[in-house]
């Protein structure tokens, strides 16, 4: 008979327990570390509330601080028969101190326990994101900085619109992840709320301290309502899952930008041989795939807000075994997202910038706006301007000597980057995550 916290004695059916544990036993693992931190700090509250002894508290924590190595170090598993890593890490303390290995679920449902397990983990994979984003971000903007003078076309509807330039063009992907960050840090702050001592969503009879449990996780607040605690399962995933989202769309839209730009018909950048791939029949294909891949994966990344909300958008309040099913979604995000992250900051940083792009004369007309208005800075009226430069085009004896003198907020000539670096640094140090570290280090020494 498998191990399982609800046994009650009689013999269950193999086939509706295999179904119903489902993947739980693989992706728990990654919530392991989590659920020993959740335990260590639920047992520290429970003994000074009078519900364990000081004696079992330090049997328990050392114990518990050896789990805590063994799934830190990869070598925690989750035995065959044992039904989730709540289950798992209970019977390995009962197994080892019997009857003090049982005081540990006291006041504690499974239902608050992966609540917590979840917002620890995700807390986690949301930090290591923001580190990856900052580099992405600084990346672009050591690019923007470089090629700041280096001019290209830019388009609307897909037509050669007015000048734009290399400095302009990266540096819009930087302020775009600051953007994304900034949705981030919404994610993060309904993470950051504990709801340990939420039970299974209607509190407990038992004299608990939500308040200490707040503090040695490290959180921020509280949870307070022990049905809305229960509520925000599938509501924190799709929260962060749309912060995701953002990012992705920003990544995606960057990387389809590198597979136009060093394509043939236009060639602003090209991409080296090492980053890309070629074809089994045309010998001269260099493919940006690293590019589309990542658009993929962007894609799909995006699509996750959508399953997450057929799963659990149209239920009631309370816990339901639907939830189950949206650690199989949430827990892909993080790893595809930082692997995109990761590998555009190496593409960027490895592609090659055309330094004569609008020397072509196909991208003449990109320059009709910069003459209309030095026309009217001759005193010419704006639309009076606009009809003869519009005329001198149809003619085909339009001409333009010189270069764009930009210089207002966020154009060629001012890209204002020292600002967007200073609002990145603001939304990333608001996060605070060298408060939740030193209250992870205290608890686990």
């Amino acid at each position: 008979m498998a191990n399982k916290l609800w046994d009650k004695g009689y013999v269950e059916d193999a086939r509706i327990d295999a179904f119903t544990v489902g993947h739980d036993r693989e992706l728990d693992v990654c919530l392991a570390p989590y659920d020993i931190l959740g335990t260590m700090a639920h047992i520290t509250m429970l003994e000074s509330v009078g519900l364990l002894s000081k004696e079992d508290l330090e049997v328990l924590l050392g114990e518990l601080k050896g789990l805590y190595s063994l799934a830190e170090e990869g070598k925690f598993v989750i035995e065959d028969d044992v039904e989730d890593v709540h289950s798992q890490v209970e019977l390995m303390l009962t197994r080892k101190l019997g009857d003090v290995g049982k005081r540990v679920h006291t006041g504690r449902s499974r239902n608050d326990q992966v609540l917590v397990d979840l917002k620890l983990y995700a807390r986690a994979r949301i930090e290591k994101t923001v580190g990856k984003a900052g580099n992405l971000f600084r990346t672009l903007q050591d690019a923007s900085e470089k090629y700041k003078d280096v001019l290209i076309p830019g388009y609307t509807h897909l037509q050669v619109a007015m000048p734009s330039s290399f400095g302009l063009w990266f540096g819009a992907y930087a302020e775009s992840l600051c953007d994304d960050i900034s949705m981030l840090k919404a994610a993060w702050d309904l993470v950051n709320r504990n709801p340990l001592g939420s039970a299974a969503g209607y509190g407990s009879s038992a004299p608990l301290d939500r308040a200490l449990t707040t503090r040695l996780l490290g959180f921020s607040d509280l949870d307070y309502n022990s049905v809305y605690a229960q509520m925000t399962r599938g509501k924190m995933e799709w929260t962060v899952a749309s912060a995701y989202s953002s990012i992705a769309q920003t990544v995606g839209k960057l990387a389809f930008d590198g597979c136009l730009y060093s394509s043939q018909n236009f060639g602003f950048l090209h991409l080296p041989d090492s980053l890309t791939t070629g074809s089994s029949i045309m010998p001269h294909k260099k493919n940006p795939d690293v590019f589309e891949l990542v658009r993929a994966h962007c894609n799909k990344i995006c699509g996750t807000c959508g399953t997450i909300r057929m799963i659990s958008g149209n239920l009631p309040s309370g816990y339901f075994r639907d939830m189950q099913i949206l650690k199989e979604v949430f827990f892909t995000l993080f790893d595809e997202m930082d692997d995109c992250l990761d590998i555009v900051d190496y593409a960027v940083r490895g592609m090659e910038v055309r330094q004569d792009v609008m020397e072509d004369p196909k991208y003449k007309l990109a320059f009709s706006v910069e003459k209309v208005n030095d026309l009217v800075a001759e005193g010419v009226p704006f639309r009076d301007a606009y009809r003869q430069v519009a005329a001198s085009i149809s003619e085909g004896t339009f001409e333009y000597e010189g270069k764009p003198h930009h210089t207002h907020e966020g154009s060629i000539g001012n890209l204002c980057n020292d600002k967007v670096a200073a609002r990145m640094e603001r939304i990333m140090s608001s996060f605070g995550f060298d408060k939740v570290a030193e209250a992870l280090d205290a608890l686990i020494k």
